[in-house]
């Protein structure tokens, strides 16, 4: 298990510097991208590996809304970050070899799985966005 706390972190936070953010940024999104995938590896096998990520990438939308206005500084350094260990890249590679190896119907069939956990990934990331805005508008009650 620490094993994926480790290497989630260091690939968020690769992301960080590969992307030139702000260097006090980078332990913050390091820590939302480890966050993220740690929930999505509980979470998988009950619920199956869309949902886990619609969960996941809420989370992770819901902390860079969360850091972005305690460290005041943009939402998109951190939800690009964090959202990253995320991303299906080896289902993407594995759906593609299968489609050049002339494997029709399991190129289909993870082709399709991996377009369904992309858009679960920018469902979570557009709901928590949602959230915030709810939150901002909501009357204020005495």
């Amino acid at each position: 298990m620490w094993a994926h706390f480790l290497t989630s972190f260091f690939a968020a936070a690769a992301f960080v510097i590969l992307f030139n953010a702000p260097k006090k940024s980078l332990f913050h999104c390091g820590l939302v991208g480890m966050l993220g995938w740690v929930l999505y590896v509980f979470i998988r096998g009950e619920i199956g590996e869309a949902p886990a990520t619609l969960a996941a990438s809420l989370l992770v939308g819901i902390l860079c809304q969360l850091f972005a206005k305690i460290y005041r500084t943009p939402v998109i350094i951190f939800s690009v970050a964090g959202i990253i260990p995320l991303v299906p890249g080896g289902m993407a590679y594995n759906a593609m070899r299968r489609f050049v190896e002339n494997r029709y119907d399991e190129a289909l069939q993870i082709g399709a799985q991996t377009l369904m956990i992309a858009g679960a990934i920018a469902a979570g990331l557009v709901l928590s966005e949602v959230l915030n805005q709810m939150m901002r508008r909501r009357p204020k009650t005495v």
